[in-house]
Formats: C-alpha cells, sequence, structure tokens
C-alpha cells in the first residue's frame, strides 16, 4: 500500500487523474488498481477516476478510526465543540469552492449546490449544540443516601454509506454529530461524485480534527459490504434507494450493528379545489424538477382534484416553458441527469407513459440546451392522467418527471398516498384549515408539508419517512441523530458519609 502527500484536482482530492482514499488523515491510493469514472455530466466526459476500495482497505480505514477513538473518546466536551466551531466557520466561508465541485461532479446547478450546502451546513450548527443534546439525567436521593443518573456515550467506529444526488448534504447529515459526540468514521460516498467528501475531511483537518477521526474510502459494493459485516464497525448511517437500504439494514443488523437506514420515495402533492393554483403550480415546479428530479424529497405525483386539474395542469406547463436546461455554471434552472444510463433509463418512461395510456403534455427527451450537446440532458417532462397501475406512477423514477393523477376528491386523495408502499414525504395545497388539520392526522407518511411542497425538517427536528421509506426507526439528525451516536448508561450511586464514621445511613437494600 502507498500513501500520497500531494493533490490536485478540483477537490485536492486527486493524485494525477485518480481520486484517492483518505485514511489517517493523508490520501492513500491502497491496494486495488480498480477504478471507476467521475463524470461531468454537462459535458459528457470522463474528468478524472476515482481509486475502488479492497475489503483490505476498508479494514485499514477501520483500524486507522479505532486507533484514533480512545483519544478522541476522552477528548472534553469543550475541545470537540471548538473543532465543531472552526469547521463551521471554515465551510461557511469556503461554499463556493464546495458548490463547484458539485456542479461539476454531480451536474446540479450553482443555486441547487448553494441550497444542498446550507442545509448541511444547519446540522453542523447542530452539532455545536451537541453539550445540550447530550447531557444526561439526575434522580438525587432516589432512595435514602443513593443517587440515579444517566450518561450518553459514543459508540465506537462508525460508518456511513452516502448516495449521489447530494455529495455534500448527506455526509453532513451524519459525521457532524457522530464527531461531535466522540465516535470516529469511516465513510463511503457515492464513486459518481466522490470529491466532496474529501475536500470535507481535508476541511476538517484544517479545523483541527485528529487525524483517523474522519476517514473516506471510495468503491462499489465491495466496499459497502466490507463495511457492513466489519466487526470493530458498532453502526451504519445510510441514504439511498429502498433496495439497497433493505439489504444495509438486514446485513448490518444480523452483525450486531445499530443501523439507520434511509429508503427510496414517491411523494405525493394533494391539490384541492380551494388551493391558490399559482402557489401550488409554482411548488410544483420548484419541487418536480429542482436538482433535475434527483431527491428523495422531490414531488413526482401531483393528486390533483378533477374540477381543477385542467387549470392546474395549464399553469405548472406554462411555468415549465419558462425553464432553462444547460451547463449549472451558465445560470440555468436544472443541469443534466448524473450519468448517461441514468438518463436514458428516466427517458423510457416517457415511452412507457404513451404505451399505460397516459397524457404526455411536455415531453423533456430532446430539450434544447445551454450547454454541449454530449451532456446527459433531459428536459423537464410533464405527464397527466397517470393510470395507478403504471410504472411511471409506481416506481420511484429519481429525474425531472412529474406525473398527474386525477382523484373525484379529499378522500380519495388521502387513500391514494396511504395505499403506496414509501412513505417519505407528502404535501398537501389548501385555504382550509380543517381539511389540513385531517391531512397530517390521517397520512401515513412521515414528513407532511401544508402548503409546503418538500417538508424536510430543520436541523433541530429529524428527518425519516415510513414504511418502504426507512428500515428501522432510526431517523436521521435532529434529537434522533444524538440518540443513534451515543448509547445510554444508568449509574446508581451511594457514597458513605465520613461524618457518620462510614456507617451505613440507613439505606434498606430492598427499598
Amino acid at each position: 500500500m502507498t500513501d500520497t502527500q500531494t493533490a490536485s484536482g478540483a477537490a485536492g482530492a486527486a493524485t494525477g487523474e485518480t481520486i484517492e482514499h483518505w485514511i489517517d488523515g493523508r490520501l492513500v491510493a491502497g491496494y486495488s488498481e480498480r477504478t471507476g469514472p467521475v463524470y461531468d455530466p454537462a459535458l459528457g466526459v470522463v474528468q478524472r477516476r476515482v481509486r475502488f476500495a479492497t475489503s483490505e482497505d476498508v479494514d485499514t480505514a477501520v483500524h486507522a478510526a479505532a486507533r484514533a477513538f480512545p483519544a478522541w473518546r476522552e477528548a472534553s466536551i469543550a475541545k470537540r465543540q471548538q473543532i465543531m466551531f472552526r469547521f463551521r466557520e471554515l465551510l461557511a466561508s469556503r461554499t463556493d469552492e464546495l458548490a463547484a465541485i458539485l456542479t461539476s461532479e454531480h451536474g446540479k446547478v450553482t443555486g441547487d449546490a448553494l441550497g444542498e450546502i446550507a442545509r448541511g451546513l444547519e446540522v453542523v450548527e447542530l452539532a455545536c449544540a451537541m453539550p445540550g443534546y447530550t447531557k444526561g439525567e439526575y434522580s438525587e436521593n432516589a432512595s435514602t443516601g443513593v443517587d440515579v443518573y444517566t450518561v450518553r456515550q459514543p459508540l465506537g467506529v462508525v460508518g456511513i454509506i452516502s448516495p449521489f444526488n447530494f455529495p455534500a448534504m448527506v455526509p453532513l447529515w451524519f459525521f457532524p454529530l457522530a464527531i461531535a459526540t466522540g465516535n470516529t468514521v469511516v465513510l463511503k460516498p457515492s464513486e459518481k461524485d466522490p470529491s466532496a467528501a474529501i475536500w470535507l475531511a481535508r476541511l476538517l483537518q484544517e479545523a483541527g480534527l485528529p487525524d483517523g477521526v474522519l476517514n473516506v474510502v471510495h468503491g462499489d459494493r465491495i466496499a459497502v459490504d466490507a463495511l457492513l459485516v466489519h466487526p470493530t464497525v458498532r453502526a451504519i448511517s445510510f441514504v439511498g434507494s429502498t433496495p439497497i437500504a433493505q439489504h444495509i439494514y438486514s446485513t448490518a443488523t444480523s452483525h450486531g450493528k445499530r443501523v439507520q437506514a434511509l429508503g427510496g420515495a414517491k411523494n405525493h402533492m394533494l391539490v384541492l379545489p380551494d388551493a391558490d393554483l399559482d402557489l401550488a403550480a409554482d411548488a410544483a415546479v420548484n419541487a418536480g424538477f429542482g436538482s433535475a428530479g434527483e431527491r428523495c424529497m422531490a414531488i413526482s405525483a401531483v393528486v390533483a382534484v378533477d374540477s381543477i386539474a385542467d387549470e392546474l395542469v395549464g399553469k405548472i406547463s406554462e411555468r415549465m416553458s419558462r425553464l432553462t436546461t444547460g451547463d449549472g455554471t451558465r445560470g440555468c434552472d436544472m443541469g443534466p441527469l448524473i450519468t448517461r444510463e441514468h438518463r436514458d433509463k428516466v427517458a423510457g418512461y416517457v415511452d412507457v407513459a404513451g404505451d399505460d395510456g397516459a397524457s404526455v403534455v411536455v415531453d423533456g427527451r430532446d430539450p434544447e440546451v445551454n450547454g454541449e450537446p454530449d451532456g446527459f440532458w433531459m428536459g423537464p417532462t410533464l405527464i397527466d392522467r397517470v393510470p395507478t397501475s403504471s410504472s411511471v406512477y409506481r416506481d420511484e423514477i429519481f429525474g425531472p418527471v412529474l406525473s398527474v393523477v386525477r382523484v373525484e376528491g379529499y378522500q380519495d386523495g388521502v387513500d391514494l398516498i396511504n395505499a403506496s408502499r414509501y412513505g417519505n414525504g407528502t404535501a398537501i395545497f389548501t385555504n382550509d384549515g380543517g381539511a389540513a388539520r385531517r391531512f397530517q392526522r390521517e397520512v401515513t407518511v412521515g414528513m407532511v408539508g401544508i402548503n409546503v411542497p418538500i417538508p424536510v425538517p430543520v436541523a433541530y427536528h429529524s428527518f425519516g419517512g415510513w414504511k418502504d421509506s426507512l428500515f428501522g426507526n432510526a431517523k436521521a439528525y435532529g434529537p434522533r441523530g444524538f440518540d443513534f451516536y451515543t448509547q445510554e448508561k444508568a449509574v446508581t450511586s451511594r457514597w458513605l458519609d465520613p461524618s457518620h464514621g462510614g456507617l451505613n445511613l440507613g439505606f434498606p437494600q430492598h427499598e
């Protein structure tokens, strides 16, 4: 295995044209000769390659984290908090630099990239508040001369497996809380856009984080499975598709680990006849096509009551005509998709829609783009009257395809949403407070928006869905994030009082 001390490339992560692992505070080439392509999706070309880890590379990273754990666990709360504050300030001052990396490797427009960083920064700020979330409880004189109290302690080495669609935000959902609470981390980012993870690791080192506390390994399923079964790894945090989340959860729990496994989604937006249709149309466009629809909280199904469906579809279509698709650095509204294969898969659903009897209102398969012709382009697409039996409705398409399903009224809409296998996010648009209150109580979805299309909670609440959108019950960030990365210990204490000659002060053993 060789170490690499110098770096080049957009993220400071590459040696020549290969992005290496970050282990024990330095770039490491590791044991493998296997690499994968990292595209510039706006150009359709490979801009560099990323090293794929072997199980031995993962073991090296885990052992580096294990070596760092004892000292990091013993670091005072004040020291850990100070490092988080410094990291927060560095990240806030260099968002443009990170946004450029996201646009280069993911393709999202600069505004979406900056928005992603801002939501991740919220969790860093939450991590700075760690002392208030992890302090225990104390009961004095629970029995005569006996006090009972609880303390929260770190787990040890934890693994994080993050998706391609938010290469900065999702790691920031997890590792700041894990580190602030005294754990050490091995992060496996998506191999499609891995440079943001290395950039963040370097920034934490600059903030004063000791070597080995945060490590980054790249790769595919070999690296993932090595983390899931490694005996030293105590917990796994994951965001991705439902089939992979199922695999993560079942494999890791069978090896005795705590697991956060956040899966896929098919998010609905119910629009009632009394809604402000201009507001609803704006929301549908922003929530359906932001980040090219490549987000688990995207609205992909507008559930419109029949009496206003035609008007709503018209308003959505009119707004879509003003959207521009192109290179994320050129001020466009929407960038390319992550790979050519994914673009082709998403585009294939338009053919399926026609075959299934739906109406393609806006076809984005051959868009005019402000960019190079070989980019992985797919324009905003609107499909009306989608049958619920169609895969266009049932599948998580994960692209800029917005479906409209028509229902007779409120109850039909709620029944439709509740019948979905997914339960990540949903929204209702209405001016009826009673309907909104009823909806939030009756809908079987983990995150609900009322006249808000993307109800991602702020950092001090927790993120997570229901049904096939979350496996287990461990949600991300917020109070549940601190719970996940710590284990509670209860202490029952009695001290003999020297002023009474060290005698038992009368505490009956049976109390």
